[in-house]
């Protein structure tokens, strides 16, 4: 926006701008008056001339236009809303600059109006708390392994020269409306066994959005209830976390009666508008040596992990 005294034409907050009907013929011999301060104290009216001879009316100068007062004219001046006109004038010239005055107060509105528009002021759409997290292109690298390194796990090495066979994985996305974040492990203990016999594979994904348009708290709860409500032969238990985030949950899979060992386990974390999920899945062949955590270890590590992770994804932020 413009300050007082700004050479914009277009801006209604500059010096007051002529009438913007043009000026009124000049009567003969009249001389326009100095340009008064239109904030100035005015000057008692005078006395209505006599009905037959209508009074004279002064120039428009450079005061006059935008609702300010004519400069040299009197106070109570015809057309002015409550005052009656003097004796043979008709007050029309008094109420256009009333209508003036009313219509540059409107267009300031508007114009201020507009600005709030433009910088959020009147924005119906809900400001997003990201708790202080903020986005990592890699989430590998946030990512706390120390549990899973103390249970005797440890990351795969790469298995060729491609992307695609690296280990660990990770990739992100800035959108608009989200910022998502992933990250994929191939876990091996340390006394895993290499014979074709006794297999076992190991996963850890984590995976975290920043949600900067909808509040994910609403569906949270819901998204991991329902694994509780699936009509599927697998059953899970589905529980609530305390001291993690805003609000988190515990999926753990029924594997009873499998013929293989293994489990399946996920922790969903909500925090602000943040969400983050890690998920263990794993797999040991019945004729494995190699021995695999229980649910509940698992679900320990993971909610340590979690703890860590967190903290590392908002060292760059503050809530």
């Amino acid at each position: 926006m413009s300050i007082p005294g700004d050479p914009n034409p277009h801006n209604p907050y500059a010096q007051p701008q002529p009438a913007p009907y043009g000026q009124p013929p000049a009567q003969p011999n009249a001389t326009p008056p100095a340009q008064q301060n239109p904030y100035a104290q005015q000057p008692p009216p005078q006395s209505p001339p006599a009905p037959s001879q209508p009074p004279p009316v002064p120039p428009q100068g450079p005061g006059g236009g935008y609702g300010y007062p004519v400069a040299g004219a009197p106070v109570g001046a015809p057309g002015v809303p409550g005052v009656p006109a003097a004796p043979g004038g008709t007050g029309g010239r008094g109420a256009a600059g009333w209508l003036w005055a009313i219509g540059g107060a409107v267009a300031a509105s508007a114009i201020w109006g507009s600005l709030l528009f433009a910088t959020g002021g009147f924005s119906s759409e809900p400001s997003p708390d990201l708790a202080g997290y903020a986005y990592t292109s890699d989430l590998c690298a946030a990512t706390s392994m120390t549990p899973f390194e103390n249970a005797h796990f440890k990351a795969k090495a790469n298995t060729g020269s491609s992307s695609k066979d690296a280990n660990p994985q990770h990739s992100g996305a800035q959108q608009t409306s989200l910022d998502t974040m992933w990250c994929n492990v191939s876990l091996q203990q340390d006394s895993a066994s290499t014979s074709a016999a006794d297999y076992s594979s190991n996963w850890l994904y984590s995976a975290a959005t920043l949600h900067k348009k909808t509040d994910p708290a609403p569906e949270f709860a819901d998204n991991y209830r329902s694994y509780e409500k699936q009509d599927t032969s697998i059953g899970y238990k589905v529980e609530s976390v305390s001291g993690i985030g805003d609000e988190a949950y515990l999926v753990t899979r029924n594997d009873e009666g499998s013929s293989s060992s293994g489990s399946y386990v996920i922790l969903g974390v909500r925090d602000g508008w943040m969400t983050y999920q890690s998920t263990w899945s794993s797999y040991a062949s019945g004729s494995s040596t190699s021995k695999q955590p229980t649910s509940s270890e698992v679900a320990t590590m993971l909610k340590t992990s979690a703890t860590e992770t967190l903290k590392r994804m908002r060292s760059s932020g503050s809530r």
